[in-house]
């Protein structure tokens, strides 16, 4: 039991020793040069790159269509409510109950109608970008990793303007991403998946 601890005891004292010897030897500060590998990082707007490469700028537009004809459907609903409430304000007091009643019903349900359209159509919305983004940025990272092993970064970083204060544009990648993307998934090609139709 005593041998055991004055074996650890004696190792305990001479691994210090050793710890100023290795740093003896080290050589004094300039004397040698020790070498770092340069590490080459780029970066990219992911962003930009999915809405402007020629798959993303078409679906993009696909999407505005969509939005701009469910902007008119919403116009329509809304002047029928606003149509509503005006005859509620001016001819309450003229019509019967039974048909003020009416009124107020119809007034209420072009209320809820409008609501629950804003809401669906917006849900629609988000799940077409989600889509897009979800399926490009799939396709995009192997296009990504091309391009940084044929310009020979190690790393390619995503630019966000809320976070990097600067950036040399020469490290921009963006442009070389959509490029290269656009030459291997051709613009007239059905790549992204269908909508599920409502039955």
């Amino acid at each position: 039991m005593k041998r055991i601890l004055l074996i650890a005891l004696v190792a305990a004292l001479t691994l210090p020793v050793a710890g100023i010897a290795q740093t003896a030897a080290q050589p004094a500060a300039g004397q040698a040069a020790v070498h770092t590998p340069t590490v080459k990082i780029g970066w990219m707007n992911v962003q930009q790159a999915i809405v402007s490469c020629d798959e993303g700028s078409r679906v993009y537009n696909e999407i505005q269509k969509y939005v701009d004809s469910k902007n008119n459907e919403l116009d329509a609903m809304k002047r029928e409510a606003e149509d509503l409430r005006t005859k509620l304000e001016v001819q309450s007091s003229k019509l019967t109950d039974e048909a003020l009643v009416d009124l107020e019903e119809r007034a209420r349900l072009a209320d809820v109608s409008l609501q629950r359209f804003q809401e669906d159509t917006q849900r629609e919305i988000a799940n077409r970008q989600n889509r897009m983004l979800t399926v490009i940025s799939g396709k995009m990272g192997p296009v990504i990793e091309k391009v940084a092993v044929d310009k020979g970064f190690d790393a390619i970083l995503i630019f966000d303007p809320q976070r990097d204060a600067w950036v040399n544009p020469g490290l921009n990648v963006t442009d070389d991403v959509v490029k290269a993307y656009n030459q291997l998934y051709p613009a007239g090609a059905p790549t992204m998946p269908a909508a599920a139709k409502k039955p």
